[in-house]
């Protein structure tokens, strides 16, 4: 028998091989108090660890060790084979004064650039005093926007690594960054193991970034982020071979998370053995609006709770001056999600200046552009919980007989309530192409008078094992504009009034 393994599985294997080796302390040591660090909270220590860093680098590398204490610091930058080391009890302390970074990209506590063999390491922490730091830098919202203007550029993340490579970063407790907290920018050969991400200091703390960086382990990670969990972008490269598994993620906004940033694309992706709780938007985004490619993306064995929508996969048009992307190739499965109908007061981690976007019980969605499919996704062993909302009077959701006024938003920010109120409770589906749905399995514990699916302009659609258990006053399954469907092994719930309703230009139709 000939086995052959796909290029980019034996490539995401060597990087998890190279990378998952110990991490081991280059000799020699470099304690920063002997280079004059105090570590008493109060007086500055960054001309101290500046100074052991220079040191380290010009001895052709080492270890920059923290001892117990808490070390107060402005920017740091990490050199050529130097590696900081926090000890149990150490902790990095930013500086409150924003005249004491330095803006790479990113103003940063710690920053490199063009550096090789760099790393941090625990059990210590880097607490960035990001509340203190935001303060006159998130501007509330303005009248005829739904977004505050949060000044990425002007508040410092914790860590901001561009163009490095050999970056390990390992066990630290990463806390209360003014903006995003850690950012990994074209970096190559990164592993990110085993630390931990508390921060709700200010608007936009994403947890974990990676921007066009490639062979990457992420496992192991316990984040809990007031923006995005763990973030994947591309600016002006692809990420690509990128491992994610074995994380814990709650967010209040998307808790793992491709795009916004999309202008190049995500290639050869998996995320495995992911627990995602207590998030305000989306469980999964996938989110493809700047024209790149986005192709190969394996997510599976995901357990999801007390979020407010499972699945968000998106093309879109937001360079309106440049190409759509292609969106392609992304199997999604063995997903368990609960999505709770919960009051707004639940939510006491959704961001204040963001309240007005609180929206509970979102239909997981999948949707490209006319003329530009959504291509070659398939969901396969899932079962899915929902809320329920109820009787119509409660909703203002689009009608049967008028799809086409779902808003196509091809320009607008992508985020999984862009639609309002679709019109299936369960999953929403248009401008796709060969899309299959495996073994899924729909619950809604209360009341839903939707219909389970909506497919409109949907090419090569197969159902094999869709299973509702629950019927609403509507269709189980809608077709509208669905060129070639192929339905088995499914059956509608009892009292449902109708299993399959065919409307438009829907035909080639095989099934019960």
């Amino acid at each position: 028998m000939n086995f052959r393994i796909p290029a980019f599985k034996l490539r995401l294997a060597l990087a998890t091989f190279v990378l998952a080796t110990p991490f081991c302390f280059a000799a020699p040591r470099f304690d920063i108090r002997q280079f004059g660090a105090i570590g008493n909270g109060e007086a500055k220590d960054t001309a101290a660890i500046q100074k052991t860093i220079d040191a380290a680098s010009a001895a052709g590398g080492g270890t920059v060790v923290f001892p117990r204490g808490t070390y107060l610091s402005g920017s740091i930058q990490l050199k050529r084979r130097v590696k900081l080391h926090l000890d149990h009890g150490a902790t990095l302390l930013g500086s409150p004064t924003r005249a004491d970074y330095f803006k790479l990209n990113f103003f940063a506590l710690v920053w490199a650039d063009n550096a090789e063999d760099i790393g941090i390491s625990g059990p210590g922490t880097i607490d960035g005093q990001g509340k203190q730091l935001a303060v006159g830098y998130e501007l509330p919202v303005t009248q005829g926007t739904s977004w505050p203007d949060a000044r990425e550029g002007e508040r410092p993340v914790l860590i901001n690594f561009r163009n490095c490579r050999d970056v390990t970063v390992r066990d630290v407790t990463l806390r209360e960054s003014a903006c995003w907290v850690q950012l990994y920018r074209d970096c190559d050969d990164v592993l990110i193991e085993n630390i931990k991400v508390r921060t709700m200091a200010a608007l936009t703390n994403d947890g974990l970034d990676l921007d066009g960086c490639k062979n990457v382990v992420v496992r192991g990670c316990d984040i809990d982020s007031e923006d995005d969990g763990i973030c994947l972008k591309s600016s002006r490269r692809a990420c690509e071979n990128i491992l994610i598994e074995n994380c814990r993620v709650r967010s209040s906004c998307n808790a793992l998370k491709f795009g916004t940033a999309s202008f190049v694309g995500f290639k050869s992706i998996v995320c495995r053995n992911l627990e995602i709780y207590d998030t305000y938007l989306s469980a999964i985004a996938l989110e493809l609006v700047d024209g790149g490619v986005m192709e190969n993306v394996q997510i599976s064995d995901v357990k999801i709770t007390d979020c407010n929508n499972p699945l968000f996969l998106r093309l879109g048009h937001r360079n309106v001056n440049g190409p759509v992307g292609t969106f392609r190739n992304v199997t999604i499965s063995n997903i368990t999600a609960e999505i709770p109908n919960r009051p707004r007061e639940a939510m006491n981690k959704f961001p204040t200046a963001w309240r007005h976007r609180c929206t509970t019980l979102v239909t997981a969605s999948i949707t490209g552009l006319p003329g530009h499919p959504v291509r070659g996704v398939t969901l396969k062993d899932i079962s899915i919980l929902y809320g329920g909302i109820g009787n119509k009077a409660r909703t203002n959701h689009v009608r049967l007989d008028d799809l086409d006024a779902v808003p196509e938003r091809a320009d607008s920010y992508p985020e999984s309530t862009m639609f309002g109120v679709l019109p299936a409770w369960g999953f929403y589906v248009r401008h796709a192409a060969g899309i299959r749905f495996e073994n899924v399995t729909l619950r809604v514990q209360a009341k839903d008078y939707r219909p389970a699916l909506v497919c409109d302009d949907v090419q090569e659609l197969r159902l094999d094992g869709f299973h509702v258990r629950s019927a609403g006053s509507e269709p189980v399954i809608v077709l509208k504009d669905v060129a070639g469907a192929t339905i088995t092994n499914s059956a509608p719930p009892p009292k449902a009034v109708r299993f399959i309703k065919t409307i438009g230009n829907t035909r080639d139709v095989n099934g019960p």
